[in-house]
């Protein structure tokens, strides 16, 4: 039974484009799968901590040195990795905040990179979460399409690129959706704008 987790980070809601093709993926991927499981990390309604000194000095000692405190910071990175290890396929639907990954999304990241655990550390670095591929959609106001000049500003697809093949993730495929502002300033309705990255996300969910 494959297993789906699907991390969503828009605060939006229902007016939310990324969640929105989100939700046609996993439409599309539950057809596809109908024995498969999906399990909802929702970024935006449950706040993650940021990494702090008791985290940091835990995630360099053996389980035992774990100080109570230490305990505590690192359980939900533990919960975390469970559900990251524990899927085949994973879809992160996000916005893209000043050119970049939103600050709970970048919380998710940070609290899933751990040496030892998804990436073995100095010296080679290994990524140990391996065997899994990634689809990731971006909504963004602007347009940074390959071969525009605006592509450069897109700090976001090449980080996460990065940031998952460093821990051993390196099937993925980025759709980006930009244009965003059009819905926002009432040039067009949610509906037809997603209508025209809709064939993209559903072939990218087979």
């Amino acid at each position: 039974m494959p297993t789906l987790l699907n991390i969503q980070s828009s605060p939006r809601g229902l007016n939310s484009i990324s969640r929105s093709l989100s939700h046609d993926f996993v439409a599309a991927w539950r057809i596809e799968h109908p024995d498969g499981k999906v399990v909802l990390r929702d970024l935006a309604e449950n706040n993650l901590p940021y990494v702090g000194i008791p985290w940091i000095t835990g995630i360099f000692l053996t389980t035992d040195q774990h100080t109570p405190e230490m305990q505590r910071a690192l359980a939900v990175s533990d919960e975390l990795i469970a559900e990251l290890l524990s899927a085949d396929e994973i879809l992160i639907g996000t916005p893209m905040y000043n050119f970049t990954v939103p600050a709970n999304l970048k919380a998710w990241i940070d609290l899933i990179v751990r040496p030892r655990v998804t990436h073995s550390g100095p010296p080679d670095r290994k990524g140990l979460v391996t065997g899994k591929t990634c689809k990731i959609i971006i909504a963004s106001g602007g347009t940074y399409d390959e071969g525009l000049p605006s592509a450069a500003s897109d700090y976001e697809s090449g980080y996460l690129k990065r940031v998952l093949a460093f821990i051993g993730i390196t099937g993925v495929e980025v759709i980006l959706v930009g244009g965003t502002a059009a819905v926002a300033f009432g040039s067009t309705t949610t509906e037809e704008f997603t209508a025209q990255f809709r064939p993209a996300v559903l072939a990218a969910a087979r």
